[in-house]
């Protein structure tokens, strides 16, 4: 059985899709995009200074044969961008001028590249210090202007592919946990949109039937404070958004993954022990689970993912190898636009 990312990857080759790479004055989006093409997972793009991309590549020796690079500032279809960005924001006043130095930030290029049809998503992984170094609310503000959230959603989200070296869990060792990197402290609506959209997510991705656990300090009452009600209450809005998926809580992470815990704690659940989804209470949660997971048991964490917009973007952490890029290029080539 393959692994999710394997099955990412083999889907990707045969699409064909653009994406661009916002991050181009940092060799590992360069060696990224040359792994792209050798790969076939995409077509890459890099966006940026075009002279200054080339000299990086020659002075690095990184070949970008078969990459398409693009002028932020003189490429022939800047017009186009400047008036789809006017048009995207007119309701807040944005003037022609205003877009004109805006689509000088790399990622709202990219993001204007992908509402007009040029490349099917982007990805910005690293940056460099001294030069765009996009932080992940300067890589995310972008998509969240122009792509705006898809319908039903009010909240985008973030999630982490995480695979382990055991099987057992989740699909081929495979467990999806959110909201690790983006939202800090979700209400229970938010809550509830995040355990749905990474439902779907984790369903585009694998095929597989999603069983989502929403995690907390409590196992169906065994504590009680206002931090767990929230998972209580989010658990039933989720439920009646998307009655389709299986989706329990509250429930401890043991309780979620170990069915021999689960049958102790919360013995009449049909998927507690058996949770291939993660929903955590809050930022501090999720974040310091991923890490500890990918630290402590070996996990390759693919991630953050991007998801409830209606076109594909994903964030890389700055910390990231030019193979994280590319698996997040992946992704965002198999992910479907939501109209």
């Amino acid at each position: 059985m393959a692994t999710v990312l394997e099955s990412i990857r083999a889907k990707a080759k045969t699409l064909g899709r653009k994406i661009v790479l916002t991050e181009s004055d940092d060799t590992r989006n360069l060696i990224a995009a040359q792994l792209l093409v050798e790969k076939g997972y995409a077509k890459p793009v890099l966006v940026g200074d075009g002279d200054a991309i080339y000299a990086l590549a020659k002075e690095n020796n990184i070949s970008l044969e078969g990459v398409e690079v693009v002028d932020v500032e003189k490429t022939p279809n800047l017009q186009k961008y400047i008036d789809l960005c006017v048009e995207l924001r007119k309701k807040k006043g944005m003037t022609p001028e205003q877009a004109k130095e805006w689509l000088k930030d790399t990622c709202v290029f990219a993001a204007a590249m992908v509402c007009a049809g040029d490349a099917h998503g982007y990805v910005s992984g690293g940056g460099n210090p001294n030069g765009y170094a996009h932080d992940t609310a300067a890589k995310t503000r972008p998509a969240l202007q122009l792509f705006k959230t898809a319908p039903g959603i009010k909240s985008a989200s973030a999630y982490f592919i995480m695979q382990t070296n055991d099987p057992k869990w989740g699909y081929n060792g495979a467990l999806f946990y959110a909201d690790c990197g983006l939202n800090i402290n979700p209400d229970a609506d938010q809550l509830a949109e995040i355990a749905v959209a990474t439902a779907r997510s984790y369903q585009m991705l694998t095929g597989d039937e999603p069983r989502v656990g929403m995690i907390s300090c409590s196992t169906k009452g065994s504590a009680h404070d206002p931090i767990i009600d929230k998972v209580i209450a989010a658990t039933e809005k989720a439920r009646t958004i998307a009655p389709e998926f299986k989706i329990e809580g509250e429930l401890q992470f043991d309780a979620a993954i170990i069915p021999e815990i689960a049958a102790k704690k919360a013995p009449k659940s049909e998927i507690a022990g058996h949770c291939n989804i993660l929903v955590f209470p809050d930022l501090n949660c999720g974040n310091a689970i991923y890490k500890a997971t990918e630290r402590l048991a070996g996990a390759t964490a693919i991630g953050p993912l991007i998801q409830g917009l209606r076109r594909p973007f994903n964030d890389v952490s700055r910390g990231c190898k030019p193979e994280d890029i590319v698996d997040c290029a992946a992704v965002a080539a198999i992910t479907e636009w939501t109209e």
